[in-house]
């Protein structure tokens, strides 16, 4: 059996990690400062604790783990990430739990490690373009990622490759595209876009206005949760380190996102562009080239299908805060 430890259980992709692990037999001990928002952790262990203190990082990572997945963090959607007001906190809160799990997985004996980075460690200057980004891994330096938060998991990255370097610790480091599904923030400031256009859909009256951030011609590509996990046990079964996209090659814009949404819904709206000065790079989508050579697999699912899985949920969850 192996014995596995989740950082960031309580969040959406280590919540819907944990499950799957649990499915596959293993045992597993999930950590984070929260309990999920929406479901009950099947894990075995489920401690509450703040990784950004040393102490705690020593209670939960106190034997030598066949697999850690390092996916805590402090994080959002646009609306928290971009503002600027939340700098620090993205920076500091985020190094340090980074710093205290590869330090004590190196003193423990750890067996393999996984890192969730993210896309937007990529160049600024490569995402212009909102028809033609270039997210190849080996485009990432010169480097000028759009945020603080981007800065802080390029540092991450280099961290954990350093200990792999230095140690011979195993490193599994994976660059995150836009994952959503069901079970994900969907209100509150810190929801992505495909969580906060299918609120917004769900809370319009038919016949209504929807609000999208930005001209709404900016592009993104976005990974329904299942394909994540699946990608992720690849990866972590496979001899490359990293780092590797583990995202989706169907790019699309945020307005027609949003009409998909509508479409899925069956409500007719008309869209609002509302000018904001944080709506990030104009163009992402992930390049699969590498993980296709490494992995001899990729993302392939149709974003409608998980969308409409996505919609189905958050319309659910909608209609239990209207009065009756």
């Amino acid at each position: 059996m192996r014995k596995v430890l989740v950082c960031g259980a309580g969040g959406f992709i280590g919540g819907q990690l944990v499950k799957k692990l649990k499915k596959e037999g293993c045992w597993v001990r999930g950590v984070d400062i929260k309990h999920h928002e929406f479901a009950n952790s099947p894990a075995d262990e489920f401690i509450i604790g703040d990784l950004t203190r040393q102490e705690i990082v020593e209670k939960v990572l106190d034997q030598p783990f066949d697999e850690v997945y390092q996916l805590a963090a402090d994080m959002g959607g646009a609306g928290y990430i971009f503002t600027g007001e939340n700098d620090a906190n993205l920076m500091f809160n985020s190094a340090s739990i980074n710093l205290n799990i590869i330090h004590q997985a190196y003193l423990k004996g750890v067996k393999k490690i996984f890192y969730s980075s993210s896309a937007c460690i990529y160049p600024a200057y490569n995402q212009k373009d909102p028809n033609n980004p270039n997210c190849a891994e080996s485009s990432v330096y010169p480097a000028e990622p759009d945020s603080d938060y981007g800065w802080e998991k390029l540092f991450s990255e280099r961290l954990f490759q350093a200990f792999a370097r230095n140690h011979g610790m195993q490193v599994r480091i994976a660059r995150f595209h836009n994952v959503f599904g069901p079970e994900g923030t969907w209100t509150g400031g810190r929801e992505k876009a495909p969580a906060a256009i299918c609120r917004k859909v769900a809370e319009a009256e038919e016949g209504g206005q929807m609000e999208v951030w930005g001209d709404g011609l900016q592009t993104r590509s976005f990974l329904y949760i299942d394909e994540c996990l699946e990608a992720v046990e690849r990866f972590m079964n496979s001899d490359f380190e990293g780092p590797v996209n583990i995202g989706s090659e169907e790019m699309i814009s945020l307005n027609d996102l949003a009409k998909m949404v509508m479409e899925i819904s069956g409500k007719k709206l008309s869209i609002y562009n509302k000018p904001v000065s944080y709506e990030g790079v104009r163009g992402r989508r992930s390049d699969n080239t590498l993980i296709k050579s490494k992995l001899g697999w990729a993302p392939s699912r149709p974003l409608r299908e998980g969308m409409a899985k996505t919609y189905e949920w958050i319309a659910a969850e909608v209609a239990k805060t209207v009065p009756v």
